[in-house]
């Protein structure tokens, strides 16, 4: 994201920025998200565990205007609580599922129903992970019509995680996803794999308007927001920084750190000359130095 450069144009209307995002028919009031993280406890320190971060996490991220993805686990326990916060607060959380096998995601996505969510989401670039191959339930890989049954199972907006190619993202179309995530799953599942930056622009320009397209991986501003944005993505996860909102200030920290993104987003409008989300395209990127756009 640092290697993208803006164009600062600020002969515009003089208005305030409108940063309001649609989420599935709900407003939000920034296009952004928490971003799901799991096993807290063994990555970050045993001052929470998953259950205790999805409740204060989700809740927080509803309080600021926006709504939080929560991980998923082997202990049931895990998505059971994440649900019942999600309730708690009208809807407002997005929970995130492994590729199960059928049956692991059939109790999954009773719990998601009731918790009476938006929309559900799948980290299927999780397929490849070593310690899920090894354990109980299965997961792994899905075929365009095993993710179509899936997403038939899950009875709300389905948003597809791990995407980076244009032609995966068409076969998540294809299967009947409302949405996706162009994410490379921090860079964690394979060596040599690109940047989402990368490949985010092609991407959209192959399924742009035809389904949500989110993005995560590195963006830690409103700045690297906005960035995004033009490159095509309807909106962004940030997940590790909210880790270390949550563990270093509770709620409070979250509302300060998501009231810091939404603030820098709208400067960044502000100065580029954008009135709305809807204005932001590659124009407001400086192409000579950016790689990124063809």
């Amino acid at each position: 994201w640092k290697r993208i450069r803006i164009n600062l144009d600020t002969i515009a209307e003089n208005t305030t920025p409108d940063t309001s995002f649609d989420f599935f028919g709900h407003t939000m009031k920034y296009p952004f998200f928490a971003g799901p993280v799991g096993a807290v406890k063994l990555h970050y320190g045993d001052k929470l565990d998953d259950v205790a971060y999805n409740d204060i996490l989700v809740s927080a991220c509803a309080d600021a205007g926006i709504a939080a993805f929560t991980g998923d686990g082997t202990n049931p326990a895990v998505m059971q609580a994440a649900c019942h916060s999600i309730a708690a607060k009208g809807g407002f959380g997005i929970p995130t599922v492994k590729p199960w096998d059928v049956n692991t995601l059939r109790e999954k996505f009773e719990l998601v129903q009731a918790s009476g969510c938006f929309a559900v989401a799948m980290d299927i670039d999780a397929a490849g992970l070593p310690f899920l191959q090894n354990l109980q339930p299965p997961a792994g890989s899905k075929t365009v019509e095993e993710l179509a049954q899936v997403i038939k199972n899950a009875g709300k907006p389905f948003i597809v995680k791990g995407i980076m190619t244009v032609n995966a993202a068409r076969k998540a179309l294809e299967a009947g996803a409302s949405g996706i995530v162009v994410s490379n799953h921090g860079g964690r599942v394979l060596d040599q794999c690109p940047a989402s930056a990368e490949v985010l622009y092609e991407i959209a320009q192959a399924v742009g308007g035809k389904m949500k397209i989110f993005v995560d991986g590195g963006i830690r501003t409103g700045v690297d927001i906005f960035k995004a944005l033009c490159l095509g993505a309807d909106g962004v996860l940030i997940a590790r920084p909210y880790v270390t909102a949550v563990y270093g200030g509770g709620a409070e920290g979250v509302i300060l750190y998501t009231e810091k993104l939404g603030a820098e987003l709208a400067d960044t409008m502000k100065m580029c000359g954008a009135a709305k989300l809807s204005d932001l395209s590659e124009k407001y990127l400086f192409r000579p130095s950016n790689p990124f756009l063809s």
